[in-house]
């Protein structure tokens, strides 16, 4: 199904049968996607005394709870409520849902200990596009991120410059396949959370960061345009689940 879309100056055409979703599935398993040295997520039937609601217990509904946490256990998008103290609602903060993306693929560099996406990478892989949102696959990219227990692994994270500079190039939609922007121990700094949502100044509040995407390799390095789908959370952050649709020529 092909859609004709008049987005900004430009008329983008997209076919809505061909949906690249690139979020993750959240599971009840200690093989789903963590960090942050928490448990694995749970999806449990409601037990009422002796009755436990599920129809393979002789219950005629399934009613499940679930316990998780947005940031560990799976694609989640958050807003600048995430390092502030006043409360900021990703869903009171997102209020559009579609962009023009870009998506690149980055291998990462080692700097001491540490490997880093850094300014000079993403100027090279964004150039003089206009972009809203910046989609980043890291490389190695096998389907073992979709199970990855990053707690301790020390990731990759972006340099405080190379966020700053996306922040220049006017990209309010940050989507990585990793964890957080920030490394993993940095003593509380944030540097690239910060930078982002400009913390210091007039706060980005309409700016938002999607971490733990997974991006297949079949899907093209290029312009997308993107959905950028979340549960409504009164929350800094929800799960969220982006889907690209490549913009056709």
């Amino acid at each position: 199904m092909l859609a004709t879309i008049q987005y900004n100056s430009r008329k983008l055409q997209i076919d809505l049968s061909q949906p690249l979703d690139i979020s993750m599935p959240l599971r009840a398993s200690t093989s789903n996607v963590n960090a942050w040295y928490i448990d694995e997520p749970k999806i449990e039937p409601v037990k009422f005394d002796d009755d436990i609601i599920s129809v393979a217990e002789g219950a005629v509904v399934n009613f499940n709870s679930i316990q998780f946490n947005p940031h560990a256990h799976g694609t989640h998008t958050e807003c600048v409520g995430h390092i502030t103290k006043k409360v900021h609602s990703i869903n009171q903060h997102l209020k559009q849902f579609f962009f023009l993306a870009e998506v690149i693929t980055v291998a990462p560099e080692h700097i001491k200990k540490d490997t880093v996406i850094s300014k000079a990478q993403l100027q090279f892989a964004l150039g003089n596009k206009k972009r809203d949102a910046i989609v980043i696959r890291t490389m190695p990219n096998t389907n073992e991120k979709l199970s990855q227990q990053y707690s301790h692994t020390n990731w990759t994270y972006l340099e405080e410059d190379a966020i700053k500079f996306l922040v220049k190039k006017g990209i309010k939609h940050l989507l990585i396949d990793l964890p957080s922007v920030d490394r993993e121990e940095d003593g509380g700094e944030l540097k690239a959370h910060k930078a982002f949502w400009n913390y210091h100044g007039k706060l980005r509040k309409d700016a938002t960061i999607t971490e733990l995407i997974y991006v297949p390799n079949q899907v093209e390095d290029g312009e997308y345009f993107l959905n950028l789908q979340i549960a409504p959370f009164e929350n800094d952050a929800s799960p969220s689940k982006p889907i690209l649709y490549k913009v056709l020529e």
